[in-house]
């Protein structure tokens, strides 16, 4: 089926979904759903480029898990932060025949052909988290995440408007498209000098020692923005390490993250909403299958931030964040 037949049956209802997905009951947590027996089960796959026990995507797949239990849907949630074996990972869903594949595109080129192969055997892709430029030339029907050049800028200017001279930011994945917009977009917005620094994300140690040999080497850094909540949380270990006066501030949350902000560790967030866009990319398989819904005319992506989350709103969003769906 062509794409533009495609985009024209296929959907997803914002306002609806966003009412499915912030509902909540007496204690605060998610509000249980009844499933209604007559739907056919939907079999959906999620793919992401997260790795092992990184929280932010714990809060996605928490997100698809709850969307998936109220609209009888079988997820099957896979990760991997090798983009071979992502595209790897979406073939075998090709070839199991699944209703649907909810994907990353944190590296566009390595999963291109592998999503023209999804949309040929008839199955729709939809795009969440990375790949916010490149999703539409791709052939993915929708896309759910923040514009990450939008984040980066606003996080500049508010620097700017701090005393801060010299910015640090942080890069835990090479090549990673949104990792490297949100460095390029502060870089741009700040009046200030901003250096990157990449590290390897798949080991908080070398992160920690990375971060702290930098700040003992230049002592003029006075932030450093991370882009994870995990590695603020190690940036902070490497401020104290290395005797310096830096401030760290980052994109995207986490319990952790959300305690330092409440205790004036962390300076503030830029949040995405990473359980919102979980929960809004299976939800739309739903809709596509039972309404024909769409959204932002098949063209625009729906955007689950930014935001900021700092100590003049930490107290609204700290219990969600304890619950592991902020």
């Amino acid at each position: 089926m062509k794409k533009s037949a495609r985009r024209a049956t296929f959907a997803v209802t914002l306002a609806g979904a966003l009412a499915l997905a912030t509902a909540c009951s007496e204690e605060g947590g998610r509000q249980a759903q009844e499933v209604d027996v007559d739907t056919p089960e939907l079999e959906i796959a999620m793919i992401t480029h997260g790795v092992d026990g990184d929280t932010f995507f714990d809060i996605v797949r928490a997100g698809a898990e709850a969307a998936a239990e109220k609209s009888n849907i079988n997820l099957q949630y896979y990760n991997h932060e090798e983009v071979r074996e992502q595209a790897n990972l979406v073939d075998n869903m090709i070839d199991q025949g699944v209703d649907g594949i909810a994907l990353t595109l944190a590296t566009p080129d390595g999963l291109n052909d592998v999503v023209q192969r999804a949309n040929e055997a008839g199955i729709p892709v939809v795009g969440f988290n990375s790949g916010i430029d490149h999703w539409a030339d791709m052939g993915v029907l929708q896309y759910f995440g923040t514009d990450e050049e939008l984040a980066g800028t606003a996080l500049g200017e508010r620097l700017s408007e701090t005393d801060a001279e010299s910015v640090l930011c942080v890069i835990q994945e090479q090549g990673h498209v949104a990792l490297e917009t949100r460095c390029a977009a502060v870089a741009e917005a700040f009046d200030g000098q901003t250096e990157r620094q990449y590290v390897d994300g798949s080991s908080m140690p070398s992160v920690q020692s990375s971060l702290q040999g930098k700040l003992q080497e230049d002592p003029d850094i006075d932030y450093v923005v991370t882009l994870g909540a995990p590695f603020a949380m190690t940036a902070l270990d490497s401020v104290d390490a290395a005797g310096s006066d830096a401030t760290v501030a980052t994109f995207d949350l986490n319990a952790e993250a959300a305690d330092a902000i409440k205790e004036g560790d962390i300076e503030f967030a830029v949040d995405q909403q990473p359980y919102l866009q979980g929960y809004l990319a299976i939800n739309s398989f739903w809709l596509y299958a039972h309404n024909g819904n769409f959204s932002g005319g098949g063209e625009e992506p729906v955007l689950t931030g930014p935001a900021f989350v700092d100590a003049d709103n930490i107290d609204e969003i700290a219990d969600y964040a304890a619950e592991g769906t902020r």
